[in-house]
């Protein structure tokens, strides 16, 4: 299981009234209604005239495309104004603006400037905000403490992006010393507000028992919610619990249905798992050809095993035609990765002469591999090929598996 990146939402807002002028409420009314060429009428006389949060609100519409064609440029010049008079709200989407480069070139210093004005005045999203340029390094040296300092006040005001971020500095030790127990206690402020990333985490931690007392039930409660909102790994996480029986009973339909819900977003593990359930009959009808579809799916994102169990359906002619060459594909990319197993398969491809030219320097190699990698049999087909070996050719063998492995498998043939 593992923890989801810390994100960052970068969102427009409309300026509360903060004059009490006849024509500024009748904008607002007539905004609220979704009138906005009456809004447009009410508002730009003022923003002419000077009015801080009629500027604002401009900056809103033409942002948003509200009454008037979309136009960033615009929308910078009416949030420029409304800035320079101290609207906070104003500052921050000068900051967004900046750091996507809507309107202007794009400008982390710039945006990092915004962002500290309208945090100096307990603007949360900004503190946030400036919270991610400190712990990116975007506008200003990274600072991990700096960004557990803005990232704490935002917290403090219950923004919940902030208290997953605080969380989630407290979960590695960045910026603080590390804490789980500090780190739960964030990810719990942000998941009771429905932060699905932090519910994620709190799953993780139950599951796993750091922070708090290991706890099974718990786990599935906080990936159920997490799921309920799309996040694959809380899909995949969940799929795992049913298929173990932890924290809900051992369901391998029900494992299906969440690995399905993860794979059908492209994780990779998910794909894998699903694939295994469709090979071995599992909470499905037996269907080797699906299992094939979503192990090439997981292998087409690089994920070993399921290159390994493709190599292996290919090598059976299990839902494919049997293909020795395209077994050794497979095995190939899985080995590159390190698989014991399929290092192994190499190497009786290789002695065999199936899907290569038979090679003993070749299936040697793999076999010493593969044996160094833990696999239990390697070491006596190694043996029993060394025997067919001359000296010499027992001495590139070797050779060539000490420069794969050295290599990191780059560098085999």
């Amino acid at each position: 299981m593992k923890r989801v990146i810390r994100w960052a939402a970068l969102a427009l807002m409309l300026m509360p009234a903060m004059v009490t002028a006849q024509d500024f409420q009748a904008g607002r009314a007539a905004y609220e209604a979704g009138d906005y060429a009456t809004a447009l009428r009410e508002w730009r006389p003022l923003a002419e005239q000077g009015d801080a949060a009629a500027q604002f609100n401009l900056g809103v519409m033409y942002a948003n495309g509200q009454g008037v064609p979309q136009d960033d440029a615009e929308a910078m010049k009416w949030y420029r104004l409304a800035a320079a008079q101290g609207i906070a709200a104003a500052q921050y989407d000068l900051g967004v603006m900046y750091h996507s480069g809507q309107g202007v070139p794009q400008d982390d210093a710039e945006a990092v400037k915004w962002y500290r004005l309208a945090a100096a005045q307990s603007y949360a999203k900004a503190q946030f905000n400036l919270g991610v340029m400190y712990e990116n390094g975007q506008g200003v040296p990274q600072d991990y403490a700096e960004a557990v300092k803005w990232y704490r006040l935002a917290a403090a005001q219950g923004y919940a992006k902030a208290q997953f971020n605080l969380g989630v500095m407290y979960d590695n030790g960045q910026g603080v010393p590390q804490d789980v127990a500090e780190a739960v206690k964030w990810y719990r402020l942000a998941a009771a507000q429905g932060n699905a990333a932090a519910q994620f985490n709190l799953g993780v931690l139950y599951a796993n028992g750091q922070g708090v007392p290991q706890d099974h039930a718990e786990a599935v409660k906080w990936f159920r919610l997490a799921a309920a909102q799309g996040v694959a790994d809380a899909q995949f996480n969940l799929g795992i619990m049913y298929a173990k029986g932890q924290g809900v009973p051992q369901d391998d339909a029900e494992a299906v249905k969440w690995y399905r819900l993860a794979a059908a977003q492209g994780y990779a593990k998910a794909q894998f798992n699903l694939g295994v359930m469709y090979d071995n009959g599992q909470g499905v009808p037996q269907d080797v050809a699906e299992a094939v579809k979503w192990y090439r799916l997981a292998a087409a994102q690089g994920h070993a095993d399921a290159q390994f169990n493709l190599g292996v359906m290919y090598d059976n002619g299990q839902g494919v035609p049997q293909d020795d060459a395209e077994a050794v594909k497979w095995y190939r990319l899985a080995a590159a990765q390190g698989d014991a197993d399929a290092q192994y398969n190499l190497g009786v491809m290789y002695a065999k002469g199936q899907g290569v030219p038979q090679d003993f320097i070749a299936a040697h190699m793999w076999f010493n591999i593969s044996g160094a990698n833990g696999d239990s049999q390697a070491a006596a087909k190694r043996d029993a090929v060394a025997a067919k070996l001359s000296p010499a050719d027992l001495s590139t063998a070797q050779r060539s598996a000490k420069v794969c492995m050295a290599s990191n498998y780059r560098d085999c043939d």
